[in-house]
């Protein structure tokens, strides 16, 4: 037996298809930044590294500045219903 798809079914296995996309991409992706942060926490050995207190700040102020771009990217905008065409 056939079975026909309507378009609620459709949207719904897209949803569910996103979801599950965004789950899996977004599990992996932090795991990866979280492990290079390890690798970047490396560099604070100071028995085998030398570095300045101004060189710290410059690197995690970069990486504070990506942070809050990326940040912004998951964050929804307020509907606004002044505009109309």
């Amino acid at each position: 037996q056939r079975r026909i798809l309507t378009k609620e079914m459709m949207y719904g296995y897209m949803k569910t298809l996103k979801r599950t996309r965004f789950e899996r991409l977004a599990v992996y992706r932090t795991n990866e930044v979280l492990k290079r942060l390890k690798v970047l926490g490396n560099c604070g050995n100071r028995s085998a590294y030398e570095y300045t207190e101004e060189e710290v700040s410059r690197i995690f102020a970069e990486i504070e500045r990506h942070l809050k771009d990326v940040h912004a990217k998951f964050h929804f905008p307020k509907s606004r219903k002044d505009f109309r065409l």
